[in-house]
């Protein structure tokens, strides 16, 4: 599993003209889910990405969570994260999990 991460004061995602996301402060989080990931993964990568304490405190230090900013959490599923360019000019994205694996886990780490 491979996640780049933003902290935002805002962000949002629009498909064919439609927000299908947004949040206010908080962090955007694009995520590449492997073949090789499991349920154990999601579950250590939701728990690192919350405990992060890469938000400002009272005295400009970076030592608040989102959740102690009660910010959000845009993940945004990005296959291209474990794109090999090692040979050739075509990446290679085989190491990317296939739909049938990457969607489940996918969903898994958004809470209800």
């Amino acid at each position: 599993m491979r996640a780049v991460v933003q902290r935002v004061s805002e962000a949002s995602v629009t498909i064919g003209g439609v927000v299908k996301g947004e949040i206010r402060a908080g962090l955007v989080v694009l995520i590449g889910i492997e073949e090789t990931d499991t349920a154990e993964d999601i579950e250590w990568l939701s728990g690192k990405l919350t405990r992060l304490r890469i938000f400002n405190d009272e005295e400009g230090l970076m030592n608040r969570s989102v959740q102690e900013v009660e910010g959000g959490i845009l993940l945004i599923s990005q296959f291209t994260l474990f794109a090999s360019t090692k040979k050739g000019n075509r990446p290679s994205y085989s190491r990317a999990a296939p739909p049938e694996v990457a969607i489940p886990l996918y969903e898994a780490f958004i809470p209800d």
